[in-house]
């Protein structure tokens, strides 16, 4: 078996280009012109696809969190009014559809309950994306599944046998596991980047990405030349905006060269197999002195 699968009509795994996702997640803050900005400067940076979330915000929000306050663009107001504020309904996500189709740059979500996977059997998303906090939701990962979408699962926050429960639970077929550490910016010391290694030994068969949320750059290029299929990275318009993700969100002007540094490796990683090249036939020639016999 190849470790190769589609989403849509693009190959995601080795030998194929880095799938590269903008996670524009929550940082719209609930405004779907600031979305629409978020996802043509995507498009321009040269993303493979936007993500989204979404929740049902009474099944996801804890009974114990729902009604704690916290101070929002919105005012004073319950953690439960807040979740409701930054998410989007039909007529936004019709018209996301919309400006994507327009700027032929595919898009999707996480979903974070089975309420939200029903909603976006509406939409021809080539995946579903289930986060790491709902790694362990064995029922939400067989209900996503049912759907027959190329399933993303992020492990952030979870041991091996759980990543392993995960698994089994949603089947190893149109799978691609992404190694990540779920702290907003995450230290290089906690990135773990040697994990991708570690995933792609423990499912040689299953393409494995990588979700960072560090401040910079570097890592996220690091995570290709170990084998990183797919690449997610939070995005924002400006990382001064309000909201948890924006600190490790990469801005536009970022995500170009962030683009640029993964096509650049995975152009330069080569296949392993030691040849002389023509561009060094004339090096050769001016400078090897001894030849073999």
């Amino acid at each position: 078996m190849t470790r190769e699968i589609k989403f849509g009509q693009r190959s995601i795994g080795d030998g194929q280009p880095v799938y590269i996702i903008a996670e524009i997640g929550i940082n719209h803050n609930g405004d779907l012109a600031v979305a629409k900005k978020m996802i043509e400067a995507a498009a321009h940076a040269g993303a493979d696809a936007v993500k989204f979330q979404k929740r049902t915000p009474l099944i996801c929000t804890p009974p114990e969190q729902q009604k704690q306050m916290r101070d929002t663009p919105w005012g004073y107001i319950s953690y439960l009014d807040y979740r409701y504020k930054v998410e989007f309904e039909l007529e936004q996500y019709q018209q996301i559809d919309n400006t994507c189709r327009e700027l032929g740059i595919a898009w999707m979500a996480s979903v974070w309950d089975e309420p939200s996977v029903d909603f976006l059997e509406q939409f021809e998303t080539p995946a579903y994306k289930v986060p790491s906090a709902s790694l362990t939701d064995i029922k939400l990962l067989k209900y996503a599944r049912q759907t027959d979408k190329p399933i993303i699962i992020s492990t952030g926050m979870s041991t091996m046998d759980e990543i392993q429960r995960g698994v089994d639970a949603v089947g190893l077929e149109n799978l691609v596991i992404m190694h990540c550490t779920s702290a907003y910016p995450c230290e290089p010391e906690e990135l773990n980047l040697r994990m991708i290694e570690t995933l792609r030994n423990a499912f040689p068969n299953t393409p494995i990405g990588y979700s960072g949320h560090e401040v910079g750059l570097v890592p996220s290029a690091v995570a290709v030349a170990l084998g990183a299929c797919l690449v997610e990275r939070h995005f924002t318009l400006d990382r001064a905006m309000w909201g948890s993700d924006q600190a490790a969100s990469v801005e536009p002007s970022g995500f170009v060269k962030l683009v640029k540094y993964i096509r650049v490796i995975e152009a330069g990683l080569g296949d392993g197999v030691k040849k002389v090249y023509p561009s060094e036939l004339s090096s050769l020639k001016k400078l090897r002195r001894v030849h073999e016999a």
